[in-house]
C-alpha cells in the first residue's frame, strides 16, 4: 500500500495520508514521503493550490507509536518532523487541510500548518502530547498561542482535552465545519477559487501573513513595499487591470512583466 496518495486536477495537488489501518498515523515512510511530496510541490509552478488529507474516514492520528520506542535518537527522527513542518509552512502556494475524523497530535498540527482548515462534523481534534508524556512538536508550541492565545493555547496542550468541530471552529482552529457528503465539493470549490488566483501575489501574502506575528510595523511595512514591487513585476497586475475594464474575470499565470516586452511597456510606449 502506498503511504502516500498524490493527485493532480487543475492545478491543486492533493495529498491524501493513506494507512486508514493506523487512522493515518505517520510512520518514519510517511514522514519521509510528505517531505518529498512537499519539497516537490514548492518546487512545481504546475501546482497551484495544495490540499492535505486522509484516507478511510480519518486525518491523521498522530506519529505512529504502535511499534514502541525506537532506538534512533529522536534528535534525528524530529529532523524529519522539522522540515515537513517547514515546508508546509513555506510553501509558496495556498494550503488547505481537510480534516474528516481524528486530528490528534502531530496530525492536528500539521493541519494547523495549513492556511486553511475544512472539517467535517465527525471531526475530533486533540493536542494529545502529554498523555504520551510528551510536548508538542510539529510547530503545535508556536502555531497554538497565535491562533487561540495563551491561555487557550496552555488548556489545549496541558489537559490533552478533545474537542470536537464546532469548538475548534469556535476557537478559531478551524474555518468552516461542512456536512461530510458535501466536503469534497465544497473543498474543490475552494481550492479552484485558490488555484485561479494571482501566483505571485497570493505567495507575497501568504508569507507576508505569517511573519507578521514576530514583525514590527516597521518591519512589516517594509515587507509590504517589497512584496508588491514583485506582483508589479508580474503580467498579473495588468491583467487584472483589463479584467476590471472589461467587466470579465482574470486569468492569471504570474508570468513576468519583463521591461521591453509588449506586456511590460506603459500603454504611451507602445
Amino acid at each position: 500500500m502506498t503511504a502516500l496518495l498524490i493527485d493532480d486536477a487543475e492545478g491543486v495537488r492533493t495529498l491524501t495520508l493513506n494507512r486508514p489501518h493506523r487512522k493515518n498515523a505517520i510512520d518514519t515512510e510517511l514522514w519521509e514521503a510528505l517531505r518529498t511530496a512537499l519539497d516537490a510541490a514548492g518546487r512545481d509552478r504546475s501546482v497551484r493550490a495544495l490540499v492535505l488529507t486522509g484516507a478511510g474516514g480519518a486525518f491523521c492520528s498522530g506519529a505512529d507509536i504502535s511499534k514502541g520506542l525506537s532506538s534512533v535518537h529522536p534528535v534525528y527522527r524530529m529532523r524529519t518532523l522539522t522540515d515537513v513542518t517547514l515546508l508546509l509552512h513555506e510553501l509558496p502556494v495556498p494550503t488547505v487541510a481537510k480534516v474528516t475524523g481524528v486530528a490528534v497530535g502531530a496530525g492536528w498540527n500539521l493541519a494547523l500548518g495549513c492556511d486553511l482548515v475544512v472539517a467535517t462534523p465527525q471531526a475530533r481534534f486533540s493536542q494529545v502530547f502529554t498523555r504520551r508524556a510528551l510536548s508538542p512538536d510539529c510547530g503545535g508550541s508556536w502555531l497554538l498561542p497565535r491562533l487561540v492565545g495563551l491561555q487557550q493555547a496552555k488548556r489545549l496542550a496541558l489537559l490533552a482535552e478533545t474537542i470536537d468541530a464546532e469548538e475548534a471552529r469556535a476557537l478559531n482552529l478551524v474555518n468552516w465545519v461542512v456536512d461530510a457528503g458535501k466536503v469534497d465539493a465544497f473543498t474543490d470549490d475552494l481550492t479552484a477559487r485558490l488555484a485561479a488566483g494571482a501566483p505571485v501575489a497570493l505567495a507575497q501574502t501568504k508569507a507576508l501573513l505569517n511573519e507578521g506575528a514576530d514583525r514590527t510595523l516597521r518591519e512589516a511595512l517594509a515587507g509590504e513595499a517589497r512584496a508588491q514591487a514583485a506582483n508589479f513585476a508580474t503580467a498579473d497586475v495588468r491583467e487584472a487591470y483589463a479584467a476590471f475594464a472589461g467587466k470579465r474575470e482574470a486569468h492569471f499565470t504570474g508570468e513576468w512583466a519583463v521591461p521591453g516586452s509588449a506586456a511590460g511597456r506603459s500603454e504611451d510606449e507602445t
